[in-house]
């Protein structure tokens, strides 16, 4: 299996399927998810201590953002071949960083050998009204905060050894604070960890819908802009590399004006069916190409 079976396969058997699981409160639901990051497959060379803590934390606040949700707490399991004493400071410094950020406070954890860097944590939070992933409508706007490509172009950094700027690409910051100012406007909700392409694709089965989106609304990240050598690299940075955990989300027309003042970019509207790109004067179809774990 990858990993869209196993999930597929999972979704049967258990309540997943959202950003979050949600816990049904009295005055608030809470809200719990939970991710696991390792050497090999997302911390490339010259990713730096810090990185990794501010990353590994942000990455589980993102889903918390994604369910308009208010960060409360974390906790860490941190597994390495050894403990380093400098790098355990760096990292712990950087996850304290991206929880003042988020709202949250590290709680407690574990420690263990590994065979490599791995890392898991665990997030906390809270939302009267959770957004959930259902809910979308045709004729609605789709619209994404922030812009995108940040890690595509992180990743092309510490290839060619600009580290210094990679790292401060992989520090991204979790949306929080936007993540519930836009909860009572959004229909539904998710945040951007397997790239623009899959996550619509993704929306549109949870909804039975379709989507439409505009190539030039499409707001790029800096990097990208700077280091792709063509509109097709453009579009395989910003669309498909994934793990910019921005939200995206839908919500009716009316909300237009709001979604302005937000900072949020519309990119396109909620159709009947068929994920698909307006390029120039073509409609052409969005595949379901992503980041796959």
């Amino acid at each position: 299996m990858d990993e869209t079976e196993a999930l597929a396969w999972l979704q049967d058997r258990m309540p997943v399927g959202d950003d979050c699981f949600v816990l049904e409160g009295k005055e608030a639901d809470q809200l719990l998810t939970t991710d696991m990051l390792h050497r090999s497959a997302d911390f490339p060379t010259g990713i730096t201590s810090y990185t990794i803590g501010w990353r590994s934390v942000a990455v589980s606040l993102s889903d918390i953002a994604a369910m308009g949700g208010e960060a409360e707490a974390v906790v860490i399991a941190y597994g390495a071949p050894e403990f380093d004493g400098e790098g355990l400071k760096d990292f712990v410094a950087g996850a304290e960083a991206a929880c003042e950020i988020g709202g949250a406070r590290i709680v407690g954890g574990d420690l263990d050998r590994h065979d490599e860097l791995t890392v898991v944590t665990t997030a906390l939070g809270r939302a009267e009204a959770p957004v959930t992933r259902n809910g979308a409508y045709p004729g609605e706007l789709v619209a994404v905060t922030g812009d995108l490509g940040r890690t595509a172009a992180g990743l092309r950094l510490f290839e060619s050894g600009e580290t210094e700027r990679a790292n401060e690409l992989f520090r991204f910051e979790p949306r929080i604070e936007l993540g519930r100012e836009l909860a009572p406007m959004a229909s539904s909700m998710m945040d951007i960890s397997d790239g623009l392409a899959r996550s619509l694709h993704q929306l549109a089965r949870k909804n039975d819908v379709g989507f439409r989106i505009t190539e030039n609304k499409i707001p790029y990240s800096r990097g990208v802009e700077e280091l792709a050598e063509s509109a097709t690299e453009k579009e395989e940075m910003g669309l498909f590399t994934g793990e910019d955990f921005e939200l995206l989300f839908t919500t009716p027309e009316a909300n237009e004006f709001e979604l302005a003042k937000s900072g949020a970019t519309v990119i396109g509207r909620v159709t009947e069916e068929d994920v698909e790109m307006v390029r120039g004067r073509e409609v052409v179809p969005l595949e379901d190409q992503g980041y796959v774990h």
